[in-house]
């Protein structure tokens, strides 16, 4: 039987890579999204991926996604916590609201991803857990307090689950990219691109949401089951820990 794997944010960026990788690797996926129907809508018809929509800041709204997702495909073996969005203002500028809506989605999500899951997958003596930080929760990013501080604690949420999960068999890493070629990033002006974000990165280029999926197939994998509590910086060399 192919194991199920539940990405959030999974139809779009990073994440619609992500979901598709693990498809292609044999697991049977389910994709969460937040608002924009239209794009998820065409995700699934283009893969075949299931989609269902939440909003990971949302505890009971986690609890019954998942339900779902388990009535649709079966217990949930692989979560990736990809979710995310950024509020960006430089600190003194910036509101409680921004602060707030950042911190609840980036690393409360993980908290209300995660919870609903970990009884099963310690009962079940299996788990992978995945979380999708950034080089800004490593390095810090100026007009991003409420990010850096956020991804920074996707982090510690992952080492200090990672201890509790070992003797269970649940694996918990994290992958932190870098600036990654999505539609996102690919929107900054090229001079911007060209003068300022691609100078910064000693490979010469922004990476491909495709080398973070490849990341997260392999983490999911049996391969990876003594690799815990660790974080994979998938950011070209632009900054070493």
């Amino acid at each position: 039987m192919s194991r199920v794997a539940l990405v959030t944010g999974g139809s779009r960026g990073i994440g619609a890579a992500i979901s598709v990788a693990l498809k292609a690797a044999g697991y049977k996926v389910a994709a969460n999204y937040a608002g924009n129907d239209e794009k998820a809508q065409a995700f699934k018809q283009e893969t075949g991926i299931p989609v269902y929509k939440w909003d990971v800041s949302n505890y009971q709204a986690c609890a019954d996604g998942i339900a779902q997702v388990e009535a649709d495909l079966g217990l949930v073996d692989v979560l990736v916590n990809n979710a995310g969005i950024t509020r960006d203002a430089m600190f003194h500028k910036m509101t409680p609201e921004q602060w707030g809506e950042v911190i609840s989605t980036n690393l409360t999500g993980l908290f209300n991803m995660t919870h609903p899951l970990w009884s099963g997958m310690r009962d079940r003596g299996f788990g992978r857990v995945i979380n999708i930080s950034s080089i800004n929760g490593q390095k810090g990013q100026m007009g991003q307090a409420n990010y850096s501080a956020a991804k920074a604690g996707d982090l510690g949420f992952t080492k200090a689950l990672a201890q509790e999960g070992a003797a269970k068999g649940i694996t918990v890493n994290a992958i932190c990219p870098g600036y990654i070629g999505t539609e996102m990033v690919r929107a900054v002006p090229e001079k911007v691109l060209n003068e300022r974000i691609i100078p910064q990165i000693p490979v010469g280029r922004l990476g491909e949401p495709e080398e973070i999926a490849r990341c997260v197939v392999f983490l999911a994998s049996d391969d990876a089951g003594f690799i815990t509590g660790s974080t994979i910086s998938a950011n070209g060399g632009q900054f070493f820990v």
